[in-house]
C-alpha cells in the first residue's frame, strides 16, 4: 500500500489537490490556504514525487489508486478532485474509475490524450547531474543552465533537491523510476466510463496543452465539461494568474 505524504489544512467539504509532474504539494501552498477558507484541503505528493514513497511502478491507474487508498484512510466517501497537468490526468483516471467518489472534478491545463515525450532532454540534465560534485544550489542552477534556459523552470526543478548531511544533495524525488516511467505518463488517460459529473477543465491562454480541437474528446469522456480559458496565463495556471484562477474555480463550485 501506498501512503501518501499530505497536508491538511481547513475545514468543510473534502478537497483533493493533485500536483503536476516533477513537482510536489508545496507547488499549491498558497492556493490551498485560499480555498481552505471554505472547504477541507488535503494537498498530497504522488508516488515518487516530494515527501511520499517511492515504487518503480509508475502509471495511472496506480496512481489513481493511490488517491482512492489514501480517501479510504481519511474515510473520504467523496471529495472535489483537483489535478494539474499529470495530477490532472490521475484525477480523470480516477474520476472515470470511481465516478461515485468524485463530487466535482477540476483538471488544469491537460486533455486526457497522448502527449510527445517533450522532458525527456530535462530529466537527461537531471539524471546527469553529479550531485556529489557541488557545493550549492546556485552551482547547480548554473549546470542546468545550458540545457534549461528558463530561470523559473530551474527554481522549480531544484525543489526536488535536499541537502545531505554531510552538506552535499540528493534527489527528494525518485528520478530513475521517473525516467524508466516516462513513456506510461505520456499516454493518453484510459477511460473506463464517461464521467457524468460537473467538471471544468481551466487552461492557460499561454499554454499550448489543451487545444480547441482536444475539447470534442474532453466532451466525449466528461460530457458536463466546461473549459475555462484564462488568457495571461501559461500552464502554470494557478501561479501565473491565481487570483483569476481562485475566481475560475470558485465560479465552478458555486454554480455547479
Amino acid at each position: 500500500m501506498m501512503r501518501l505524504h499530505f497536508r491538511a489544512t481547513g475545514q468543510g467539504f473534502p478537497f483533493i489537490i493533485l500536483h503536476g509532474f516533477l513537482g510536489s504539494l508545496d507547488n499549491w501552498r498558497t492556493v490551498s490556504r485560499r480555498l481552505a477558507l471554505d472547504f477541507k484541503v488535503f494537498s498530497l505528493d504522488l508516488r515518487n514525487h516530494g515527501q511520499s514513497p517511492h515504487s518503480e511502478v509508475m502509471n495511472y491507474q496506480v496512481m489513481a489508486q493511490d488517491v482512492l487508498e489514501f480517501m479510504d484512510e481519511q474515510s473520504l466517501s467523496t471529495a472535489i478532485l483537483l489535478g494539474h497537468s499529470m495530477g490532472g490526468k490521475v484525477a480523470m483516471q480516477f474520476a472515470s474509475t470511481w465516478p461515485e467518489q468524485v463530487h466535482k472534478l477540476i483538471v488544469v491545463d491537460i486533455a486526457p490524450k497522448a502527449y510527445p515525450p517533450t522532458h525527456r532532454s530535462v530529466l537527461a540534465a537531471l539524471h546527469a547531474l553529479d550531485l556529489k560534485g557541488f557545493a550549492s544550489f546556485r552551482e547547480i542552477d548554473a549546470a542546468l543552465a545550458p540545457v534549461i534556459s528558463e530561470a523559473t523552470a530551474r527554481h522549480f526543478l531544484l525543489k526536488n533537491l535536499s541537502r545531505t548531511t554531510n552538506r552535499g544533495f540528493r534527489w527528494k524525488i525518485a528520478l530513475e523510476s521517473i525516467i524508466k516511467s516516462y513513456e506510461e505518463l505520456t499516454k493518453p488517460v484510459n477511460v473506463k466510463q464517461a464521467f457524468n459529473g460537473p467538471t471544468c477543465f481551466i487552461r492557460g491562454g499561454r499554454s499550448r496543452y489543451v487545444e480547441d480541437d482536444d475539447v470534442p474528446l474532453i466532451r466525449e469522456m466528461f460530457p458536463r465539461a466546461e473549459v475555462v480559458t484564462i488568457a495571461s496565463a501559461g500552464h502554470w495556471v494557478h501561479a501565473d494568474a491565481q487570483e483569476e484562477f481562485i475566481l475560475a474555480v470558485n465560479d465552478f463550485l458555486t454554480r455547479q
